[in-house]
């Protein structure tokens, strides 16, 4: 049982750092900066509370608002405890404490430590995941957040086809990924404008789409652009038809080093994936490829302690979430989970609905019981984490038969 507490109010420049006892009281107050110094002066302090040798400073656990930041990353590498809490959470605390709200940065490093003294049993320290899987999950957030970069320049360069060049999204609609596929730039970078698209020759077509890339039926396909490109469409004056040329060459360029990025990031995230241990057992599941293995790992981590099964199924959203009282009881999905593994969850699950007859007949089976469509994949992506946690912790690969009795009869 610790005897004193740390709270960390953090900023960019100086973070406030309180310690209680336990009572309640603050015994001792610094403010340091999140450097090599600073770090060294918080673990001085908490070793510095007592003089015997039963005193550790490892066991003041401390409590802080972010997971991220070089402070956080220096104390858990000095393998203090650190116990992150939510903001919301802290700022109905203050609340409860004082009807005024009052607040400065002081009584907030206190105010922190003093949720851990009365609190600690509700909140636990930080998982011990190591640098392999962070590295995961650092790459696999990136690649997720440059593959939504990559889509909205993508739409801001179709919103701006639309108004003047019709011919460039009907050139590859239906196509997978339309305007983002790599032929489909370099022709919107040779002709940014519908008048030097009608210009273009089919040997010119046909040149650029095979150095972007395109091998089977080049000649077919540049026919096919070239008859696109010479049909009639309402046209701006030359004038501002240049202009807006100018435009989407600007918005192009904006689209090829989104797209640039995020190939770069999902390379990056695939190779650390398969260098991780567990690599084998997420990719032995159905529907689990590189990336949803890199972001389900990533978000996981591989601290074989942090999850309960229920625990996981909760933490990722897929486990419900019931209101009851008096004589009302409602059952609903749960809002407040980890938003990264909520949405890879959806992905993973409809991943296995052609992959798997087991989960295909689980979704099924849910969908005949009355869940609609989106409930009955929650479903499914609970069970998958069940079993997702059964084989990480017995070091076994996934097996069907194993986790869908009589679907493989």
């Amino acid at each position: 049982m610790p005897k004193f507490w740390c709270g960390i109010d953090w900023s960019e420049s100086l973070n406030d750092v309180a310690v209680i006892d336990e009572s309640g009281e603050m015994v001792a107050h610094t403010r340091v900066e999140a450097t090599p110094e600073g770090v060294k002066e918080i673990l001085a302090l908490l070793r510095g509370l007592r003089t015997n040798h039963t005193h550790s400073r490892k066991q003041v656990p401390v409590a802080i608002e972010t997971p991220h930041g070089l402070l956080v990353a220096a104390l858990r590498a000095k393998d203090q405890p650190v116990i992150v809490l939510h903001a919301g959470a802290v700022a109905r605390y203050r609340g409860r404490i004082s009807p005024a709200r009052k607040k400065s940065d002081r009584t907030d490093a206190a105010l922190l430590a003093n949720i851990v003294r009365t609190d600690g049993a509700w909140h636990r320290p930080m998982p011990r995941t190591s640098q392999e899987a962070m590295a995961v999950a650092v790459l696999a957030r990136a690649q997720r957040k440059a593959v939504h970069t990559r889509q909205y320049h993508r739409n801001q360069l179709r919103s701006l086809l639309r108004e003047f060049y019709p011919a460039a999204l009907e050139a590859w609609q239906g196509l997978p990924h339309g305007i983002v596929r790599a032929e489909a730039r370099a022709l919107l970078a040779l002709a940014p404008t519908p008048g030097q698209a009608r210009a273009l020759r089919k040997r010119h077509i046909a040149d650029t789409i095979a150095a972007a890339g395109r091998t089977r039926l080049v000649d077919d396909h540049a026919e096919r652009l070239r008859h696109v490109f010479q049909h009639h469409h309402l046209r701006h004056p030359p004038h501002i038809e240049e202009a807006m040329g100018q435009q989407v060459q600007a918005a192009l360029g904006l689209l090829n080093q989104a797209c640039a990025s995020a190939e770069q990031l999902t390379e990056a995230a695939t190779t650390a994936f398969h260098a991780h241990p567990h690599a084998e057992i997420y990719a032995s599941f159905p529907g689990c490829g590189p990336l949803i293995g890199a972001r389900l790992l990533g978000e996981i981590g591989d601290d074989p302690g942090r999850f309960t099964v229920r625990g996981l199924r909760a933490y990722a959203g897929a486990a419900p979430l019931t209101w009851e009282s008096s004589s009302s009881r409602a059952v609903t999905h749960r809002r407040m989970a980890n938003s990264h593994l909520k949405e890879i969850g959806h992905i993973w699950a409809f991943a296995t609905l052609t992959r798997s007859p087991g989960c295909r007949a689980h979704y099924d089976r849910r969908r005949e019981q009355g869940d609609r469509y989106a409930a009955a994949l929650r479903n499914l992506y609970g069970r998958l984490l069940s079993c997702l946690h059964f084989c990480l912790k017995n070091s076994t690969p996934y097996r069907e038969e194993t986790a869908f009795p009589g679907s493989c009869e």
